[in-house]
């Protein structure tokens, strides 16, 4: 698969972590764990309904899934959600490590 193939497939997640709230409500269901929107709302300073708008988008990015649970949903993270945006981080830093590894060896050779 080509950059532009990774970074679309990337896209979805790097628009949904835009965001700060969801950055922070992705970190919070890191660090607390699995949770209902309302527990979400007592620790993440906006409403419930926001809260809900943001789980949507991160869900919608792969980045959360829910469970129900009589009549709330469990959010939680979904690790998986990461593999796209991993696969492009991994392409970017592997060409930049390529490029700096043939400037080293051109300068290398310059100076020998």
């Amino acid at each position: 698969m080509g950059t532009y193939g990774s970074l679309a497939a990337a896209g979805p997640v790097l628009d949904a972590l835009g965001d700060p709230t969801r950055r922070v409500i992705l970190e919070t269901l890191r660090t607390g764990g699995p949770c209902s929107v309302g527990t979400l709302a007592e620790q993440v300073p906006v409403s419930r309904p926001a809260i809900s708008q943001h789980l949507k988008v991160l869900g919608a990015a792969g980045l959360v899934r829910h469970e129900p649970r009589g009549t709330r949903n469990i959010y939680r993270v979904d690790r998986a959600g990461l593999d796209e945006l991993r696969d492009w981080l991994d392409q970017f830093w592997g060409n930049a490590l390529d490029a700096y590894a043939e400037h080293i060896h051109r300068t290398e050779g310059k100076q020998g």
